[in-house]
């Protein structure tokens, strides 16, 4: 657990990392409040608390006289593409962009960073903790974790541009495409610490896995956004069709 964390946002973070690694499927009844104050020593009300969270942001469900079960998937959407860095979108709008490393260490790969880049337990992988500002207003809170094996030794200076620059020009690793995920979350204490805001503040909260032209998996993050400082613009191009089909 990071210093900083509270114990209902380290159990609500310890939950999300079960149900996306599928150790509790989607339908599934979780275990009571009892069972899991028994197995993070803590009280009923800390527990209580980290459900409601995980409740108010979709991932659990709870069942009056029955219990509390994990929430069937969300509905995915496709955002556009962009070759364009965080630095470069900021400018073209008039903003001053700017990245503060937080946080930089080398851990090894537990069960769910192993499954999200598939690399063997234990493997050394970098954990970048970063914030992103755009006229020195925090926009961005951001966790990073790249393979030692990808690019090993990521430095403060490499950490505060942009990494996938710094990954194609000081280690030759090229990305070439991202999957993203993104939801609604609301800022616990340790994210609004981060992004400067208040607890509860709605956030875009976006997970991506970053690939090589040979479909190697080369980062794993996860960014949350402040809502009332951030929106998303996205671009879809339909081809032209020979034949009129009805619309989806």
């Amino acid at each position: 657990m990071e210093k900083t964390q509270s114990l209902h946002a380290y159990i609500k973070e310890e939950m999300i990392n079960r149900i996306k690694t599928g150790v509790y499927q989607k339908g599934e009844q979780i275990p009571t409040e009892l069972k899991l104050c028994e197995e993070f020593e803590v009280s009923r009300t800390t527990v209580r608390a980290a459900l409601h969270q995980l409740t108010l942001e979709g991932y659990l469900v709870r069942q009056q006289g029955k219990g509390t079960y994990v929430a069937e998937q969300k509905v995915k959407q496709t955002l556009s593409s962009t070759v364009e860095t965080y630095s470069e979108q900021i400018a073209v709008q008039g903003k001053r962009a700017e990245i503060t490393l937080v946080n930089l260490e080398v851990l090894p790969a537990n069960e769910w960073v192993q499954q999200s880049l598939d690399v063997s337990l234990n493997d050394p992988i970098q954990r970048i903790e970063r914030i992103r500002k755009a006229s020195e207003e925090t926009t961005q809170y951001e966790i990073s974790y790249i393979p030692w094996s990808i690019a090993p030794g990521i430095t403060k200076k490499h950490a505060e541009t942009s990494l996938y620059t710094t990954l194609k020009s000081e280690f030759d690793v090229h990305i070439a495409k991202t999957v993203e995920h993104i939801e609604i979350t609301l800022a616990d204490e340790r994210i609004s610490k981060h992004l400067n805001c208040e607890p509860g503040l709605p956030c875009f909260y976006i997970e991506t896995i970053a690939e090589s032209i040979e479909g190697k998996k080369i980062e794993y993050s996860r960014s949350y956004f402040r809502g009332d400082k951030t929106n998303f613009v996205i671009e879809r191009n339909y081809p032209w069709r020979e034949k009129d089909e009805s619309k989806d």
